[in-house]
């Protein structure tokens, strides 16, 4: 079904939006036919890119599909800098070596989602590195310590006697001169990016060019229930296996499966709704996330493929081929490392035990090989060579 340029609009102000500055000036652009130079930073902090950042490209190609101008920066100078937004603790700087590296697919995993002929791409470095200390000590001017002191993860850092490095303050300063050099009408970020774009405008009118609106997206929660983070291994990537893929959907909390359709799917709001009220009434919750896995595997790999790893995890846990209710029981808490259950209940002998299997390949949770560090939230099937359990949540 066609969708009408007001429907699109909508898409662009409302769906996943958690905050717009300034909306009227915003609203009246789109509606106005002008074309617009939308920006986005990504920082290559990670060799891939989990549905969390991939929420902000998503609202990029709704801006896209409006026929405005994409321009997506490559933060490689950024990157080593490191963006300290809600970041509990300092951000460790990256080597050149690591950012190339970290560098290598973004392209391929962008294009997953933009229209890569239609993107512009640029890399801050082409500036950042040959701004004088003259130039930045004019622009730092109008920022002052007190301000970004206040910032809430500073701030809490600082109260708890913690570190906060100068080189952190400098990050939105960098950040916001990017919107400079692009002349940014708009700029789309996280909710958490928020100070970073708002420093954008700031800077855009200490060089008197007109202020970017702003656009921020809600976060989008991980497979353990805190913000998704690759720091935090509780992410899934737009490029991780099909099947992989959505043997971790299908683990996501409950509670966040109508947000989930919401922001990592284009499945009509009608739709939603629908899941949304047959989740009120009753309805398996284990059902209607077949359906939300279905829906964003389809996205990145394909319908085919999509329908391929249903199959697979309905085989897998419907048919019997792993247990989904071994003999041996072991009980966790919600929120609890797993390898600190594994090792309480005598599943494994150590932890040294638990990451070399682990490292071997030999660790499944619901048929879902292990990789980083895992926070059991609900009951879940542990499988570790031969040996299989169900760990009971309370």
């Amino acid at each position: 079904m066609n969708r009408s340029q007001n429907d699109l609009i909508g898409d662009i102000l409302d769906r996943g939006t958690e905050d717009i500055l300034v909306r009227e000036s915003l609203e009246k652009k789109l509606k106005s036919g002008k074309t617009l130079n939308v920006k986005l930073g990504i920082d290559p902090t990670s060799k891939n890119i989990h549905l969390g950042r991939a929420i902000p490209l998503r609202k990029l190609k709704q801006f896209q599909d409006l026929g405005h101008k994409i321009t997506l920066i490559v933060g490689d100078f950024t990157a080593r800098i490191g963006d300290p937004s809600d970041k509990l603790e300092k951000r460790p700087m990256l080597t050149s070596k690591e950012i190339k590296e970290n560098m290598r697919d973004y392209k391929q995993l962008i294009g997953k989602i933009l229209n890569l002929r239609k993107t512009k791409f640029v890399y801050n470095s082409r500036w950042l590195s040959r701004l004088k200390f003259e130039e930045l000590s004019h622009i730092a001017e109008v920022f002052s310590v007190n301000q970004l002191s206040a910032r809430r993860n500073f701030k809490d850092r600082l109260a708890r006697g913690e570190e906060v490095s100068l080189r952190e303050f400098l990050y939105p300063i960098m950040q916001g001169y990017d919107s400079v050099k692009v002349k940014a009408d708009v700029e789309i970020g996280g909710f958490d990016q928020l100070f970073n774009l708002r420093a954008g405008r700031t800077i855009q009118k200490f060089y008197q060019q007109e202020e970017q609106d702003i656009l921020t997206t809600t976060m989008l929660e991980g497979t353990d229930g805190r913000k998704m983070s690759s720091s935090w291994g509780n992410v899934i990537n737009i490029n991780d296996a099909p099947n992989d893929m959505f043997g971790k959907l299908m683990r996501v909390n409950d509670e966040l499966i109508a947000k989930y359709f919401l922001l990592c799917t284009e499945l009509p709001l009608s739709e939603i709704d629908e899941y949304e009220k047959k989740l009120h009434n009753g309805t398996n919750p284990r059902d209607i996330k077949l359906r939300l896995a279905n829906a964003i595997v389809a996205l990145y790999h394909g319908e085919d493929e999509a329908q391929k790893a249903e199959d697979y995890f309905v085989n897998t846990f419907s048919k019997k081929e792993l247990p989904t209710d071994p003999d041996t029981k072991l009980k966790g808490v919600k929120g609890e490392e797993l390898v600190d259950v594994l090792v309480r209940e005598g599943f494994v002998s150590s932890k040294s035990e638990y990451r070399r299997k682990r490292d071997e390949g030999a660790v499944s949770l619901d048929g879902e090989k292990i990789t980083g560090d895992v926070q059991i939230q609900e009951d879940s099937i542990i499988k570790i060579g031969k040996k299989i359990a169900k760990i009971i949540v309370s």
